[in-house]
């Protein structure tokens, strides 16, 4: 890299917000020791709200202790792989820093998952142990003999609903809940944790070793074993940290709605409260009407979600009787959120949304927006966060710097960034150069240093020539007052290479027709960019964390054109 680079210079340091530091002096503390640290400091103040139960941060450890002694029992050694198939529930939370704290590697995996799926993921991994819900309890014993799995351990919601709460749950068959048989080496997660006294081994973890393999999502083929090490893990939430200088330690409450098994809600909710001592008010099924029910009942600080929980929220007949002026910080990940969804959210809750960027193999967040004085741009990631480097290379050469404003492929370094993929040297070596992550993101900056998501590298569409990106026809209809959801894609055509076919989803209530949709776009967009199709859906097909999966619709759409 050139030094005259304009990426050297750092343009987004001017955009930080007072107090936020260029580079961190980081603690040597590994996860289970931050939880054993906040839970002499904090003892009573809790840590985690399920349904009205309430854990405080001395029961946690206590908890914690107890299953990392029954793990011990079971025969998990250091180096060892525990997998962990759970909802944002209180166990998910005990067994992950259990794992952690005997110097096993946790291996969280999407509940939503099919079994072809979910044994890829065990065998990849060599998981020996599983912990999971009792509803998925009798297909996890089922595949059990097709992997390396010997233990399983499973609750149930109810075991840790307030009493009137399972028993109601349990008569309307409002919570799922399963009756196990009697099977060899399968356990009930409530007599592991009273057979066991909280003692377990001590184990050293070093830094530089792996802590867990944190599965890719799989939208861009077969689901690879990405290696977090503990300094990743530790790193990105002092990261976190010092990116929110005014907020405190023992002072917020975390709206724990983001999938845990995904990396954004395990780094920014589940560790990033654990390191501040915050309470995590856990939402296993983050559907628009628990969490705003969530937010009326325990009045959460923090709201970490993604774009379709924004969505949903604000189309929901609840939000009118819902009082958002608890939340301090409202953020968004994991997908572009549309700035008139931004503005919609804001206008209606008086809540500031502030968006970032990351993905599985930056543990995740490389980018923020800054949170206080009023410099947020939407549309924008932001800007990287403190010890992250960034820089936009050429889609062709990969290794030439774009000047500001022009699109290239996103490129990131810093303490955050994976040890690779599990087994997968070639795909190791494609991702990970010379210590920058090549993130397969098309992205420009602009002269303060903020960063823009452009699209996906592998998403672009050209049709007669021109590079079209999806996300710029996306946010044209998300603009328009009927349409609640759009995604386009490319579509194969003889004569142009490829031409734009929009899906919609139309807010509850409204018809629209495809000519109306044309004539629209023809309005707002170049004649190349214009959608030839316009299909309407109820729904959209997603990821667990709300990411519209675009290349499903697009080999849904080729399949059909087959026949």
């Amino acid at each position: 890299m050139a030094e005259e680079s304009i990426y050297v210079k750092k343009l987004w340091l001017k955009s930080y917000e007072k107090g936020v530091p260029e580079t961190i002096s980081y603690e040597d503390l590994c996860m289970p020791d931050i939880l054993d640290r906040t839970a002499k400091q904090f003892a009573e103040r809790p840590a985690l709200v399920f349904q009205g139960t309430v854990i405080s941060f001395r029961e946690l450890k206590d908890m914690v202790d107890r299953f990392a002694t029954c793990l011990t029992d079971f025969g998990v050694k250091k180096g060892d792989a525990v997998a962990l198939l759970l909802p944002n529930v209180i166990p998910c939370v005990v067994a992950y820093y259990a794992v952690l704290k005997i110097g096993a590697l946790v291996v969280m995996n999407n509940p939503l998952y099919s079994d072809p799926e979910l044994e890829h993921q065990f065998n990849d991994s060599g998981s020996k142990i599983l912990v999971t819900l009792d509803v998925l309890a009798p297909r996890m014993i089922a595949l059990r003999p097709k992997t390396k799995i010997k233990q399983i351990v499973y609750t149930c919601i109810g075991d840790y609903l307030p009493t009137i709460k399972r028993v109601l749950g349990k008569l309307l068959k409002k919570y799922p809940f399963a009756d196990i048989p009697a099977t060899p080496d399968v356990y009930k997660w409530k007599d592991c944790l009273a057979k066991y006294g909280p003692n377990p081994p001590t184990v050293k973890n070093s830094f530089d070793e792996v802590a867990m393999y944190q599965y890719t999502g799989g939208t861009t083929g077969v689901s690879k074993g990405v290696m977090l090490t503990h300094a990743n893990l530790s790193k990105q939430v002092q990261q976190c940290c010092a990116w929110f200088p005014k907020f405190n330690k023992g002072t917020e409450i975390m709206l724990g709605a983001l999938p845990y098994f995904h990396v954004f809600g395990l780094s920014v909710s589940m560790n990033f409260s654990i390191y501040m001592g915050w309470s995590q008010v856990l939402v296993p099924r983050p559907q628009p009407e628990p969490l705003l029910e969530a937010i009326r009942n325990f009045r959460p600080t923090f709201a970490p979600l993604v774009p379709t929980m924004y969505i949903g929220m604000l189309n929901h007949p609840d939000l009118k009787k819902t009082d958002m002026s608890c939340i301090k910080g409202a953020f968004s990940g994991s997908a572009p959120l549309p700035v008139e969804v931004i503005q919609e959210f804001e206008k209606a809750t008086g809540a500031v949304i502030v968006e970032g960027f990351g993905m599985t193999e930056t543990t995740p967040v490389t980018h923020i927006n800054p949170f206080a004085g009023g410099a947020r741009k939407a549309g924008s990631v932001g800007v990287p966060i403190s010890d992250t480097e960034c820089r936009i290379v050429d889609l062709e050469d990969g290794v030439t710097d774009m000047p500001v404003g022009e699109r290239g492929e996103l490129i990131v370094k810093g303490p955050q960034i994976m040890k690779g993929y599990k087994d997968r040297p070639e795909e190791t070596a494609e991702t990970l150069k010379d210590g920058w992550v090549y993130t397969g993101d098309i992205a420009t900056m602009d002269e303060d240093g903020y960063f823009y998501i452009v699209d996906r590298k592998k998403d672009m569409i050209i049709s007669g020539g021109f590079n079209v990106y999806p996300r710029d026809i996306d946010e044209v209809y998300y603009e328009h007052a009927k349409v609640q959801e759009a995604c386009s894609i490319g579509i194969p055509d003889a004569k142009r290479g490829e031409n734009v076919k929009l899906f919609i989803v139309l807010k509850e209530g409204e018809t629209a027709t495809q000519e109306e949709m044309i004539a629209y776009g023809k309005t707002k967009l170049a004649a190349y960019k214009l959608p030839s199709e316009i299909e309407f859906r109820k729904e959209l097909p997603k990821t667990n964390v709300g990411k519209i999966l675009r290349k499903e619709l697009r080999a849904e759409e080729l399949e059909k054109r087959k026949k």
